[in-house]
């Protein structure tokens, strides 16, 4: 029995070596083993070689130059984009002057009487007061201006978005072909694609309109790709079997199957246009973004955050109707005579606004804000940014982390020779996918180094590395106690609402005022962007976990500790790892941002060529960040493996 047993233990070395984890290690360490050597002798030095990069800021000056010299000549601006141009001004000039004709009492109307007949009362008794609020705070025309901008933008994005979703899920080739420039569109950051925009239309509205149909549309064609591809087989083929033909499929069974999906698509474009207009203030867009941008250039928190607030509530409005729209898709509800008595009430209580003359928001009823607002943060500056007892202020909070972990992390990552770098995305991504995902993250981190930003980049990963390890230990504790509690997690739901509908520029404003200006409050401001969407994940994929399971470890007497442990995070863990990828995606938005506020690196370097009107220093920087992020989703994101395939 004893050399039976003994035999039967032999084959465990073998067993581990043939691991696939172990197995793909060992692969590239044989790889690092030749190769290392090689580029240490070639190209020495831990920044990637100059030899092995390319200068592409010769061909991108000659051709900013070429725009430059022929805007106000050459056909295809005046008899292309001069027309486009003319068409944008006239379609936002048109709706805003609507909004005004209006007045403020049939704006409040309309808004409130489409959200009672979508959602129900207690919906338009909010979106009312949000209308009020906005005029309260002595932002009425602001608001009708970033709306009127806002109607424009999400109708041209979900136009051009379904159109773009209709193609990808009715041709495989085109859905092929589609993906990585969806891909490119929503990662390549806001900064980086207006200037080119800026180039051809100049600064105003319709650069701001055009910019935000290129980041807005591409959650409408993904959308709409995947409501006309789930759509049922059965249902298609029974309508196939009664002799129609593809156009009558596509209207008459494809389309409405796919109608949640659409709706879905349409809520997600109105709040990245929402976001992206805020942005596009930056290049002339006016209303609310002008006044968020202008009140970060002084600082001034109390106009910002008056300026901030309509931007959240607009946004939480937007939502909450797109949103309550497609969960009633199909329902039996209001007959279409309901929409005739609201329009109709709607057109009274406008016409009464304008004979009574209550078009324009009244001066004596604006709420001013910014003073208080001011006041309490000079108080906290002079108390919470420094000098506090024990603890220290927020300044030096700031300073700590800056050189306790940005400094470190940023160093460290710099003094690897950049082979060591390919090598350790390589092992990252294999091991969490195949070696299709580890290529593709490879070549992606080498573009960077051949690009010419090799040194600024790894200052951005720093950056994004100690953003994402704080939102993930923040974000999965508190997911987890949500997850626990259900009181919890109603009291946490309104104040996450309200932090993943603010646009990203408005996380800087009390970020500055508090830590000051640097990489620490651009980490700062990632990470709140960030939470919100890693909780959501975190607690919903613990919540799904199989009730069976949690109650065969109850029966064995686990306590809640060891049901959290051993069954709930284990069974989460494809949650888990969503949230980790969706965590580094939202962080390395911000932190780009983070570039107008002293965060230095690639952000800085879009923001400057933005400024300075530098199309090679600014499309640089962004495809840099685009390689990063893609990097980045490889290594976060597990890859499926093909059972049918050998290896992995």
């Amino acid at each position: 029995m004893a050399t039976i047993t003994a035999t039967a233990r032999k084959p465990a070395p073998p067993g581990i070596l043939t691991h696939r984890a172990v197995r793909k290690l060992l692969i590239l360490a044989l790889a690092a083993a030749i190769l290392a050597p090689i580029a240490a002798t070639q190209w020495s030095g831990a920044t990637w070689p100059s030899a092995l990069t390319v200068d592409v800021s010769e061909p991108l000056g000659k051709a900013s130059d070429w725009i430059i010299d022929n805007r106000d000549t050459h056909p295809l601006f005046l008899y292309f984009f001069g027309h486009v141009s003319n068409i944008v001004v006239i379609a936002v000039r048109a709706v805003y002057l609507a909004l005004l004709a209006v007045g403020w009492a049939g704006g409040t109307a309309i808004g409130a009487l489409v959200a009672w007949r979508v959602a129900g009362v207690r919906l338009a008794a909010g979106t009312a007061a949000a209308f009020l609020a906005c005029g309260l705070l002595g932002m009425w025309v602001p608001t009708m201006q970033t709306l009127a901008l806002m109607v424009v933008a999400v109708l041209a994005s979900v136009a051009v978005g379904a159109l773009l979703g209709l193609a990808a899920g009715l041709s495989d080739r085109m859905d092929r072909v589609l993906r990585p420039v969806l891909d490119t569109m929503q990662v390549l950051p806001a900064f980086a694609y207006l200037l080119p925009v800026v180039l051809v239309f100049g600064i105003g509205v319709p650069a701001a309109v055009l910019a935000t149909v290129v980041y807005a549309a591409p959650p409408m064609a993904r959308l709409t790709s995947l409501g006309l591809r789930g759509a049922d087989r059965e249902v298609l083929e029974a309508v196939e079997s009664l002799g129609t033909t593809a156009r009558q499929r596509l209207l008459t069974a494809r389309i409405p199957l796919a109608r949640k999906e659409l709706l879905l698509g349409v809520n997600q474009t109105i709040m990245m246009a929402l976001s992206m207009a805020v942005i596009a203030s930056v290049i002339g867009a006016g209303g609310l973004g002008d006044r968020v941008y202008q009140a970060l250039a002084s600082v001034d928190v109390g106009a910002a955050l008056a300026a901030g607030i309509p931007i959240v509530l607009l946004a939480v409005v937007l939502d909450r109707v797109t949103g309550a729209a497609g969960e009633r898709l199909g329902e039996s509800g209001k007959s279409p005579v309901t929409w005739l008595y609201a329009l109709v009430v709607a057109a009274a209580v406008a016409l009464a606004g304008r004979l009574a003359g209550f078009l324009d928001w009244p001066d004596g009823w604006d709420l001013n804000i910014a003073e208080p607002v001011n006041r309490a943060v000079d108080w906290m500056t002079a108390h919470l940014y420094s000098g506090v007892p024990v603890v220290g202020g927020t300044a030096d909070w700031a300073a700590h982390f800056t050189s306790w972990v940005l400094n470190p992390l940023r160093e460290g990552l710099q003094w690897l020779p950049w082979w060591s770098v390919l090598l350790i995305v390589a092992a990252l991504a294999w091991l969490i996918g195949t070696w299709r995902t580890a290529l593709t993250a490879v070549l992606a981190m080498a573009a960077i180094g051949v690009l010419g930003v090799w040194n600024p980049s790894l200052d951005t990963l720093s950056q994004v590395l100690a953003a994402v390890a704080v939102t993930l230990v923040v974000g999965f504790a508190t997911g987890i106690a949500a997850a626990r509690s259900d009181r919890f997690e109603r009291l946490l739901r309104p104040v996450l609402d309200v932090f993943q509908t603010m646009p990203q520029f408005v996380y800087l404003i009390p970020v500055v005022a508090l830590f000051g200006v640097g990489r620490a409050p651009a980490v700062a401001a990632a990470v709140v962007y960030a939470l919100p969407a890693v909780v959501r994940i975190t607690a919903q994929g613990l919540r799904q976990v199989d009730p069976a399971a949690m109650e065969s470890a109850r029966s064995l007497g686990a306590t809640s500790g060891q049901q959290l442990r051993q069954v709930q995070l284990p069974l989460a863990r494809p949650a888990l790892l969503l949230a980790a990828n969706q965590g580094v995606v939202l962080v390395l938005a911000v932190v780009i941002i983070g570039g107008l506020v002293g965060g230095g690196a690639l952000g800085y370097q879009v923001v400057f060529g933005l400024a300075q009107g530098d199309l090679a220093t600014g499309l640089v920087a962004g495809a840099a960040i685009v390689c990063l992020g893609l990097m980045l989703d490889r290594v976060t994101q597990p890859t499926e493996r093909r059972t049918t395939k050998k290896g992995a």
